[in-house]
Protein backbone atom coordinates (compact mmCIF):
# COMPACT_ATOMS: atom_id res chain seq x y z
CA UNK A 1 0.00 0.00 0.00
CA UNK A 2 1.20 3.29 -0.78
CA UNK A 3 -0.41 5.19 1.85
CA UNK A 4 1.29 8.35 2.37
CA UNK A 5 2.69 8.15 -0.84
CA UNK A 6 3.51 12.36 -0.68
CA UNK A 7 6.21 12.04 1.65
CA UNK A 8 7.75 9.21 -0.75
CA UNK A 9 8.58 11.16 -3.98
CA UNK A 10 12.36 10.99 -5.04
CA UNK A 11 13.27 13.80 -7.75
CA UNK A 12 13.93 10.90 -10.29
CA UNK A 13 12.87 7.28 -10.87
CA UNK A 14 12.93 5.04 -8.05
CA UNK A 15 13.65 1.17 -8.18
CA UNK A 16 10.35 1.34 -6.27
CA UNK A 17 8.47 3.65 -7.75
CA UNK A 18 9.19 1.68 -11.57
CA UNK A 19 7.99 -1.53 -10.00
CA UNK A 20 4.76 0.14 -9.07
CA UNK A 21 4.41 1.27 -12.65
CA UNK A 22 5.29 -1.83 -13.90
CA UNK A 23 2.86 -3.60 -11.85
CA UNK A 24 0.06 -0.92 -13.17
CA UNK A 25 0.86 -2.31 -16.26
CA UNK A 26 1.07 -5.87 -16.11
CA UNK A 27 -2.91 -5.33 -14.75
CA UNK A 28 -3.35 -3.07 -17.68
CA UNK A 29 -2.41 -5.02 -19.86
CA UNK A 30 -4.80 -8.38 -18.03
CA UNK A 31 -7.63 -5.68 -18.61
CA UNK A 32 -6.62 -5.22 -22.13
CA UNK A 33 -6.10 -9.23 -23.08
CA UNK A 34 -9.27 -10.25 -21.74
CA UNK A 35 -11.16 -7.04 -23.19
CA UNK A 36 -10.30 -8.66 -26.54
CA UNK A 37 -11.24 -11.44 -25.58
CA UNK A 38 -14.96 -10.84 -24.42
CA UNK A 39 -15.05 -8.95 -27.50
CA UNK A 40 -13.89 -11.83 -29.69
CA UNK A 41 -16.58 -14.29 -27.99
CA UNK A 42 -19.08 -11.71 -28.44
CA UNK A 43 -18.79 -11.09 -31.61
CA UNK A 44 -19.14 -15.06 -31.73
CA UNK A 45 -22.27 -14.75 -29.86
CA UNK A 46 -23.43 -12.64 -32.10
CA UNK A 47 -22.92 -14.27 -34.81
CA UNK A 48 -24.82 -17.36 -33.54
CA UNK A 49 -22.15 -18.73 -31.54
CA UNK A 50 -24.07 -22.34 -30.63
CA UNK A 51 -24.65 -21.92 -25.90
CA UNK A 52 -22.51 -25.26 -25.54
CA UNK A 53 -19.98 -23.88 -27.33
CA UNK A 54 -20.09 -20.73 -25.77
CA UNK A 55 -19.84 -22.52 -22.39
CA UNK A 56 -17.09 -24.64 -23.49
CA UNK A 57 -14.79 -21.48 -24.51
CA UNK A 58 -15.46 -20.04 -21.18
CA UNK A 59 -14.26 -23.36 -19.25
CA UNK A 60 -11.48 -22.43 -21.67
CA UNK A 61 -10.96 -19.11 -20.37
CA UNK A 62 -10.14 -20.19 -16.72
CA UNK A 63 -6.99 -21.89 -17.63
CA UNK A 64 -5.64 -19.30 -20.03
CA UNK A 65 -4.54 -16.80 -17.27
CA UNK A 66 -4.21 -14.93 -14.54
CA UNK A 67 -7.23 -13.27 -14.13
CA UNK A 68 -9.53 -16.09 -16.48
CA UNK A 69 -8.77 -18.50 -13.73
CA UNK A 70 -10.31 -16.06 -10.98
CA UNK A 71 -12.71 -14.88 -13.34
CA UNK A 72 -14.62 -16.99 -15.37
CA UNK A 73 -17.43 -14.89 -17.80
CA UNK A 74 -17.89 -11.53 -18.37
CA UNK A 75 -19.95 -10.53 -15.15
CA UNK A 76 -16.60 -11.07 -13.05
CA UNK A 77 -14.33 -9.56 -15.31
CA UNK A 78 -16.23 -6.30 -14.87
CA UNK A 79 -16.67 -6.92 -11.03
CA UNK A 80 -11.99 -7.16 -11.41
CA UNK A 81 -12.15 -3.68 -13.28
CA UNK A 82 -14.57 -2.18 -10.68
CA UNK A 83 -12.71 -3.42 -8.08
CA UNK A 84 -9.12 -2.28 -9.89
CA UNK A 85 -10.70 1.00 -9.75
CA UNK A 86 -11.82 1.15 -6.42
CA UNK A 87 -8.37 0.63 -5.11
CA UNK A 88 -7.18 3.29 -7.45
CA UNK A 89 -9.72 5.60 -5.97
CA UNK A 90 -9.17 5.05 -2.37
CA UNK A 91 -5.81 3.51 -2.21
CA UNK A 92 -3.41 6.19 -4.26
CA UNK A 93 -5.16 8.61 -6.39
CA UNK A 94 -5.64 10.72 -3.54
CA UNK A 95 -2.30 10.22 -2.17
CA UNK A 96 -0.62 11.02 -5.97
CA UNK A 97 -3.05 14.10 -6.43
CA UNK A 98 -1.67 15.59 -2.45
CA UNK A 99 1.78 14.59 -3.62
CA UNK A 100 2.11 16.66 -6.99
CA UNK A 101 -0.51 19.07 -6.95
CA UNK A 102 -0.12 19.41 -10.68
CA UNK A 103 -1.92 16.22 -10.87
CA UNK A 104 -5.48 17.29 -9.67
CA UNK A 105 -7.12 17.62 -13.09
CA UNK A 106 -5.37 14.53 -14.30
CA UNK A 107 -6.63 12.68 -11.01
CA UNK A 108 -10.10 14.33 -11.61
CA UNK A 109 -10.24 13.09 -15.00
CA UNK A 110 -8.98 9.92 -14.03
CA UNK A 111 -11.93 9.70 -11.46
CA UNK A 112 -14.94 11.38 -13.97
CA UNK A 113 -13.86 8.17 -16.03
CA UNK A 114 -14.27 5.51 -13.41
CA UNK A 115 -17.56 6.66 -12.64
CA UNK A 116 -18.18 6.21 -16.32
CA UNK A 117 -16.70 3.32 -16.97
CA UNK A 118 -18.51 1.99 -13.99
CA UNK A 119 -21.88 3.09 -15.97
CA UNK A 120 -20.42 0.67 -18.94
CA UNK A 121 -19.32 -1.88 -16.74
CA UNK A 122 -23.01 -2.08 -15.48
CA UNK A 123 -24.58 -1.99 -19.09
CA UNK A 124 -22.39 -5.31 -19.71
CA UNK A 125 -23.84 -7.00 -16.65
CA UNK A 126 -27.39 -6.03 -17.80
CA UNK A 127 -26.59 -6.95 -21.57
CA UNK A 128 -25.32 -10.44 -19.95
CA UNK A 129 -28.22 -10.95 -18.12
CA UNK A 130 -30.35 -10.50 -20.70
CA UNK A 131 -28.61 -12.80 -22.99
CA UNK A 132 -29.15 -15.50 -20.61
CA UNK A 133 -32.58 -15.19 -20.14
CA UNK A 134 -33.94 -14.08 -23.67
CA UNK A 135 -32.13 -15.84 -26.81
CA UNK A 136 -32.59 -13.65 -29.79
CA UNK A 137 -30.56 -11.43 -31.86
CA UNK A 138 -31.50 -8.22 -30.12
CA UNK A 139 -29.50 -9.41 -26.74
CA UNK A 140 -26.67 -10.60 -28.92
CA UNK A 141 -26.64 -7.26 -30.10
CA UNK A 142 -26.69 -5.49 -27.29
CA UNK A 143 -24.25 -7.67 -25.25
CA UNK A 144 -21.41 -6.66 -28.30
CA UNK A 145 -22.92 -2.95 -28.62
CA UNK A 146 -21.91 -2.83 -24.52
CA UNK A 147 -19.12 -4.05 -24.54
CA UNK A 148 -17.80 -2.41 -27.38
CA UNK A 149 -18.22 0.38 -25.94
CA UNK A 150 -16.45 -0.55 -22.35
CA UNK A 151 -13.67 -1.36 -24.97
CA UNK A 152 -13.14 2.43 -26.48
CA UNK A 153 -14.21 4.09 -23.23
CA UNK A 154 -11.63 1.82 -20.98
CA UNK A 155 -8.89 1.35 -23.60
CA UNK A 156 -8.63 5.51 -23.92
CA UNK A 157 -8.60 5.92 -20.17
CA UNK A 158 -6.42 3.13 -19.61
CA UNK A 159 -3.56 4.81 -21.99
CA UNK A 160 -4.36 8.31 -20.19
CA UNK A 161 -3.60 6.85 -16.75
CA UNK A 162 -0.53 5.20 -17.73
CA UNK A 163 0.90 8.55 -19.47
CA UNK A 164 -0.30 11.01 -17.07
CA UNK A 165 -0.02 9.50 -13.62
CA UNK A 166 3.08 7.18 -14.84
CA UNK A 167 5.99 9.92 -14.40
CA UNK A 168 4.89 10.44 -10.58
CA UNK A 169 4.51 6.68 -9.72
CA UNK A 170 7.74 5.92 -10.68
CA UNK A 171 9.13 8.65 -8.27
CA UNK A 172 7.91 6.55 -5.04
CA UNK A 173 10.49 5.79 -2.84
CA UNK A 174 9.52 2.78 -0.99
CA UNK A 175 5.54 0.98 -1.48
Amino acid sequence: MIAGIEEQLADTETEQGKALFDELMWVHGIIRRDLNTVLRLAESVLAGLDPIDLQHELKRLETTGPLWQLKVNCLRYCRFVHGHHDFEDTAWLPSLRRADPALAPVVERVDEEHGRIADRLEEVAAAAATLTELESGDARQSVVDALNALAEDLLEHLAYEELNLGPTLRRVRYI
